[in-house]
Formats: structure tokens, sequence, C-alpha cells
């Protein structure tokens, strides 16, 4: 069974239908791309993959269980995380905070440990702590836990989202963009980054990117969508030779 399965996806916005019939198949442990030119759809699978939008039809199912018609919560109880294209962190907050937010699925307090602190919420903040800090290890970030978010440069602050959406222990990592506004330099650390994440956290990777020397690096499996339709899938060699792909994206 596929971790990932989408089956006739599609969705409607008033008259225009923005994605239609859209199949695709992600195995456990798979970094897969998710291509095409700008308004094509891909953000908008994003969004119904994570339940911000409801689909007009079609099925998704993770690890065999039905996503449609869930909460974006509860499907991010369910294993499925993400990042944005425009990064959305907590500014204001430190870099150890940002992380420990996203252990909000494992971790709860009765109403009077919040308020003052006592019985177990301490030993469930260290615990929390500890685990955070082994994740920003990961990112090289551990030496900038208590920065402020939003003094990280750029390029950090791209890895400092991937970590809280790693600390919901996801199966499948949506990344939207990861690569958006990074310069060479930047962008060849974060395709190490991704590939090590997959490994060091065994998680399933589903990405989009305009950036195809990235998509090429990495991917082993593409899907092209152009205005909302499945136009291409298989290998980065042969999708990005493709006539009708390259057509896509540089037009007649």
């Amino acid at each position: 069974m596929a971790l990932l399965e989408v089956r006739d996806l599609g969705i409607s916005f008033g008259g225009l239908r923005a994605v239609d019939e859209v199949n695709m198949k992600i195995e456990k442990g798979a970094l897969v791309g998710l291509i095409g030119p700008n308004g094509a759809g891909k953000t908008t699978v994003f969004n119904m993959l994570t339940g911000v939008y409801r689909p007009t039809d079609g099925g998704i199912r993770l690890d065999g269980e039905n996503v449609v018609g869930k909460k974006p919560f509860e499907i991010n109880k369910m294993g499925i995380a993400r990042t944005f294209q425009n990064i959305r962190l907590f500014g204001k907050l430190s870099v150890l905070d940002n992380v420990k937010l996203g252990f909000h699925n494992d971790v709860t307090y009765a109403l009077p440990e919040s308020l003052i602190h006592f019985g177990s919420y301490r030993k469930k903040e260290k615990l929390m702590t500890e685990k955070a800090m082994e994740i920003l290890k990961v990112f090289d970030l551990d030496g900038q836990w208590n920065y402020k978010a939003s003094n990280l440069p750029y390029g950090k602050q791209r890895k400092l989202e991937i970590a809280r959406a790693l600390a919901t222990e996801p199966k499948l990592l949506l990344l939207d963009e990861p690569a958006a506004g990074m310069n060479p330099n930047e962008t060849a650390e974060l395709m190490q980054t991704i590939e090590l994440v997959r490994k060091q956290f065994d998680v399933t990777i589903l990405l989009i990117e305009h950036d195809m020397k990235l998509v090429s690096g990495i991917c082993e499996y593409l899907y092209v969508l152009n205005f909302g339709r499945l136009l291409a899938e298989g290998t980065p060699s042969a999708v990005l030779s493709n006539p009708e792909v390259i057509t896509a994206y540089l037009g007649d």
C-alpha cells in the first residue's frame, strides 16, 4: 500500500476548475516532486492534502485512512505536516519555542498545571526542550536557540520552518517551494538538508519547487501539473526532457 494515494482529485471555485482528476501514489520513504508553471494548481493540491480546502471530488488516503473531510489539525495528527511558500514562523518567539510549538500533538496539560506550572508541567517542558534541541542540532540551529525567529537569516528561517514541521513527527512532509528566495549556496545546502531529513527522521517528502537543479538533484520521481491537470509523471530525466513539459514551462 502506498503511503499517500490520491485518486481523481478535483476542486472547483465557482465556475473555475482549479484541479481536475489528479492521481498520485507516493511510497513510504520516497522523495517526490510536484512541479509545473505558476498557477498550475500545485499549492491548491497541498491545501487539499492538508484540509485547508475540501476537494469537490476524488479521494485522499494516508496509510489507507481517509483524509477528506478532516480538519487541518486532525490531518496533522494523522501524519501530514507542511511548510509554506511564504515563511510562517512566530517571529517574536525564540527559535526553540517555535520548534516546541510543534509538539502540540503529543503534549497536553491540565488547566491548573498550565497556569501555575506544577505537577507534570516541568517534566514535560524539560522533555520538549531536549527533543527540540535535538531537532535544532540536525539543522545546525542549536547555537541560535535563544534568538528571535525573525532575527535569523532567511535561509535559516526556512530551515526552522522545516524543523517545526518535523516536531509533529509526520509520516509525510510537504515542502512548498523550500528554495524560494535562496541564493545558490543556500539552495545547495538545502538539498543536503532535505536528504538528511528524509534519512534521519524516516519521513516521506513531497515538495513543490521551481528550481529545476534542486528538483533533478534530489527527487526520485516527478508529477507535473498544468492548468490543474496532470501533464506528465516519471523520473526527473524523463519528465524534464518531455516536449510537452518543456512547452508548458517555456510556451510555444
